[in-house]
């Protein structure tokens, strides 16, 4: 499993992801936010948009990626389908984002921001679970 809605109220959702080690979870994270978002499946990958990230753990480093790539959708007009993690450490991401154009067939639910409540970043027996709260 990649990752699951938990909690989908009218003001906010709240979604779990999972990977067996930092660059699974952060791309499906992401992939997981963009479910959220827009139709993934109708979103082609069809341009690339370079991310480079730095934090001050991997928790920090998580919630900078998330709310980078919300930024992404109004400052590059893009829907992203494809997520691609070239480098990680606990302190420094560099990634590409891969979409389109935003269109309206193609969205879902506007996402304001990714929130601080219940965020939460850990290692698991099985790799890394994140949980993320998203302001709709």
């Amino acid at each position: 499993m990649k990752y699951k809605i938990i909690e989908d109220l009218t003001s906010d959702v709240m979604f779990e992801a999972y990977g067996k080690g930092l660059k699974e979870v952060f791309a499906n994270s992401a992939l997981a936010m963009f479910s959220v978002i827009c139709d993934v499946t109708k979103v082609k990958p069809l341009k690339a948009v370079v991310v480079n990230i730095n934090g001050d753990n991997a928790s920090d480093l998580l919630y900078k990626w998330l709310s980078m790539l919300v930024a992404l959708v109004d400052t590059k007009g893009m829907f992203f389908s494809k997520f691609e993690i070239l480098e990680i450490d606990e302190r420094h991401l560099k990634a590409k984002a891969y979409g389109e154009d935003v269109t309206p067939e193609k969205g879902e639910t506007v996402v304001k921001a990714v929130l601080y409540y219940g965020f939460k970043l850990e290692k698991t027996r099985d790799g890394w679970k994140a949980r993320v709260g998203c302001d709709i």
